[in-house]
């Protein structure tokens, strides 16, 4: 193919998941505006594979093989070699550009394979271990569409995407609960005396949903703040667009409260006087200083940043090395000898294993 039809087709590809961002997720699309083109294509890409993704799974009567040729979609992309889907062709370019490790979207995978067994959640860590498979993983992977490969600042974008899909659980309680789905902690439930399966073969709004949904609003608040953090540390071209989805998605839980925490009979919809509200309200933040948290994300989302790490300190054949701090110049310099130092034995040893192969 020449280089001019390759172009071509990958941004027809970009386009086709441009349709499914705009379809699918109005605050995530007002919010990649903000996000520098080339970025924008990298975070367009990346949803419109899971987008599709999700799709596949929710909407077959045969989830468990829609899982398992997902699966083999996602082995060939990160080998190069994706199925002729625009989705799978854009989001291969991603993973091969941002270095993105095959564990990250295979653990999305199994986020969705969880709804399509109707997984219910017994307590609050449960229900973190789903957020962080279906969108832990998304702020991750949009960290490294970024750049960022720092541990501190991938905890806060995990923080992040794991903070709005507690937001669109505490949301979409009634819609989930009439398709049969219940999200909200099951111990949560019990302690207002609520029996799950009375309420979901006739849900109604009461006082203990209510309270249910305020404590998961408020833990999406924590992680709404840690995230701040690490946002104020990404590069500055890149910042709007994340104070963005952080400020659009809080404000949908602000709206579930304004509504009496009542998101059985209503739906919470922010209006476009708030979303202009927040938007600029992104732009005014992209000034902020980060306080440097150095705070792990929570427990159940450890194994994303991990997967990053050790993605990247296998590129080099060694462990992640430590944080050293700007002002530290030698160490800055001993660490670079180091990395030529490694990477001309690598070459080296390639050299040589070419030398004995020809002889």
């Amino acid at each position: 193919m020449s280089e001019s039809a390759s172009e071509l087709l990958e941004a027809a590809d970009i386009a086709t998941c441009r349709e499914l961002l705009r379809h699918g997720s109005r605050s995530f699309h007002a919010a990649s505006h903000l996000l520098p083109s080339a970025l924008r294509e990298g975070a367009t890409a990346l949803y419109g594979f899971c987008r599709e993704a999700d799709d596949a799974i929710d909407q077959t009567s045969e989830p468990a093989q829609a899982l398992v040729t997902l699966e083999h979609r996602l082995r060939c992309l990160h080998a190069g070699a994706p199925f002729d889907i625009a989705s799978d062709r854009a989001f291969a370019a991603v993973v091969r550009r941002y270095r993105i490790p095959h564990e990250i979207p295979a653990a999305l995978l199994e986020g969705f394979a969880w709804d399509a067994e109707n997984r219910r959640y017994a307590d609050f860590p449960a229900l973190l271990a789903y957020a962080a498979r279906v969108a832990g993983t998304v702020g991750v992977m949009m960290a490294r569409v970024m750049g960022v490969d720092e541990p501190r600042l991938l905890a806060r974008a995990s923080d992040l995407g794991v903070a709005m899909q507690l937001t669109n659980i505490a949301r979409d309680v009634g819609e989930d609960a009439r398709a049969g789905r219940l999200y909200l902690p099951l111990a949560w439930l019990a302690a207002e005396g609520i029996d799950e399966r009375a309420w979901l073969a006739a849900p109604e709004f009461n006082p203990g949903i209510a309270r249910v949904v305020a404590r998961l609003l408020e833990a999406a608040e924590t992680l709404y703040r840690k995230a701040e953090d690490g946002i104020a540390g990404l590069p500055l071209a890149c910042r709007p667009a994340m104070y963005a989805a952080r400020y659009l998605y809080a404000g949908i839980g602000h709206q579930v409260a304004r509504n009496g925490f009542d998101s059985v009979s209503v739906r919470a919809r922010v209006g476009r006087t708030r979303k202009c509200w927040y938007l600029t309200r992104a732009l005014v933040s992209t000034l902020r200083l980060p306080s440097r948290d150095h705070s792990p994300t929570v427990a159940e989302a450890m194994f994303l940043v991990r997967a990053v790490a050790g993605s990247a300190a296998d590129a080099l054949g060694t462990a992640p090395a430590a944080v050293v701090p700007w002002w530290n110049l030698d160490a800055r310099v001993e660490r670079l000898i180091a990395i030529f130092e490694r990477l001309e034995r690598r070459e080296r040893d390639t050299q040589s294993m070419r030398a004995v192969g020809a002889s």
